[in-house]
């Protein structure tokens, strides 16, 4: 562990200041095909998915389908496959699990309690993810720091607090939402259009809602929760 974190503060110290571009390009260099881009296809996902393809870098991507997303988000998965020309890998939750976990606690399990939406999201995001990255030695956010309090000190690159010995990337982390549509817009890159409805943070249907003037960007999310509570677990900060 010494030594890889040794390894972690010469890649930070020589690639902290790169901006983003820079940095993709620094990734799959070093990583090669042991670093994938983990996509919600948010606004932030598609930036990074535009920029490594004009940039020539056959990093893979992959994203989770819980079963519960908006047909908004599954349109704009095939967008992207067709404009791109490229293949996105699929991630699914264990059908045995998720089917266990409906049966005992009901299929909106969700709105009865905190623990039951943990729980959810532990069974039909966290694990999928965990598998992923137990073969990867690094992976690739969209993150960005003034998306919510929890995500006010996370870096641009990270030691993964799951999995302690790979590295997360977050090569937006310091761009504004304003700084990622103007991006969107300059290059044509297909958006979510559900961001056209106020939705900036878009995730499962039945836990996603537009926000109202004034709400901050993560509020849409398990609104009828504490309003701290606005991670599923896959960036948890401890």
């Amino acid at each position: 562990m010494v030594d890889f974190e040794q390894e972690y503060n010469k890649i930070v110290d020589k690639n902290s200041n790169k901006n983003p571009e820079e940095l993709l390009d620094f990734i799959f260099q070093l990583h090669g095909d042991k670093v994938e881009l983990a996509s919600s296809f948010g606004a932030e996902d598609v930036v990074i998915i535009h920029m490594i393809q004009n940039l020539g870098l056959s990093i893979p991507i992959f994203t989770i389908d819980t079963g519960r997303l908006n047909q908004e988000t599954y349109n704009l998965i095939d967008e992207i496959r067709n404009k791109y020309n490229i293949k996105i890998e699929i991630l699914f939750p264990n059908n045995v699990d998720v089917e266990t976990m409906v049966q005992e606690k009901g299929m909106n399990l969700f709105y009865k309690s905190v623990e039951n939406r943990q729980l959810c999201c532990n069974v039909r995001k966290v694990i999928p993810l965990e598998k992923k990255l137990s073969n990867l030695d690094a992976w690739i956010t969209g993150l960005r720091k003034n998306q919510n309090e929890n995500r006010s000190n996370f870096k641009k690159i990270e030691i993964d607090i799951r999995k302690k010995t790979i590295l997360k990337y977050n090569p937006l982390i310091d761009w504004s939402f304003e700084q990622v549509f103007d991006y969107i817009k300059k290059n044509n890159v297909p958006y979510n259009k559900l961001h056209d409805l106020n939705y900036p943070s878009i995730g499962c249907a039945p836990c996603t809602r537009g926000i109202k003037t004034g709400e901050s960007p993560r509020a849409g999310r398990w609104w009828w929760e504490n309003e701290s509570n606005t991670e599923c677990g896959l960036h948890s900060k401890d």
